[in-house]
């Protein structure tokens, strides 16, 4: 039998990157039912999945969004709270509006899609995993906007494990290095790299072998895999957990 027989799952994020690839795997485990979100309306229409999904097109940080999806989906059993941008740059040369940018997205659009979660998990308990970020946890320079709003996931999670624990609700985060996965191409940097490199296949495993004791960043599928433990049984007595998957970046 499948891990998860017939359970509603929300993902957010979900037309590309570590939450198509969440997708993919929780459909192979048995989900099912879906509740799709992404900004891009134009891939999350053209996720290609074998059972019922509804599916919003929107952005996270917005509350109408959210309560949208409640009214529609009162029922949820797991949640991947995945949704997230990254830009870098110094502080001094930091934008304000870049800065509310990233934290509108990664930390105003993260409680809101936590609230929506947990609330249509209080009934009968659930399995939520929010994306997070070894840069929530080390620092590193040009990184404050998307660092900060990592490091507030973190602390988030945590509190809302808490909260949950009487509900029956789990709340764990993943906090993963390098992943192969389209936010690298909004990166003024890694777009150099790729044209230095001649593709961004070869800035990707450049910049793996250069920053990891592994000597490389991680797929997408490998990520979903670790989600896909955290939300399942055998991780039934872990909650307000940070799993780091960095390849050994942070020691």
């Amino acid at each position: 039998m499948p891990p998860l027989p017939e359970k509603t799952a929300l993902v957010t994020g979900a037309a590309s990157g570590i939450g198509a690839a969440v997708v993919a795997l929780l459909c192979a485990q048995g989900v099912g039912e879906f509740v799709l979100v992404d900004l891009d309306e134009a891939a999350l229409d053209a996720l290609d999945l074998p059972v019922p999904a509804r599916r919003f097109a929107g952005d996270v940080a917005d509350p109408a969004l959210w309560d949208a999806i409640e009214s529609a989906c009162p029922r949820l059993d797991l949640a991947v709270l995945n949704a997230g941008i990254a830009q870098a740059a110094p502080i001094v040369d930091l934008d304000f509006a870049q800065w509310r940018r990233v934290l509108a997205t990664n930390l105003d659009g993260m409680m809101l899609s936590l609230r929506c979660a947990m609330r249509a998990m209080s009934a009968r308990g659930g399995s939520v995993v929010m994306t997070a970020s070894v840069s929530g946890i080390k620092a590193e320079p040009g990184t404050a906007a998307y660092g900060a709003s990592k490091a507030g996931v973190i602390q988030l999670a945590k509190v809302a494990a808490k909260e949950g624990a009487p509900l029956g609700i789990r709340v764990n985060a993943v906090a993963p290095g390098g992943v192969d996965t389209p936010i690298w191409d909004a990166v003024p940097m890694f777009r150099d790299l790729a044209a230095e490199h001649g593709s961004r296949e070869a800035a990707i495993a450049a910049m793996g072998k250069l920053a990891t004791p592994l000597g490389r960043y991680a797929r997408a599928d490998e990520v979903a895999a670790q989600i896909a433990f955290l939300l399942s049984d055998a991780a039934a007595t872990i909650t307000g957990a940070v799993l780091v998957a960095d390849g050994g970046y942070s020691l």
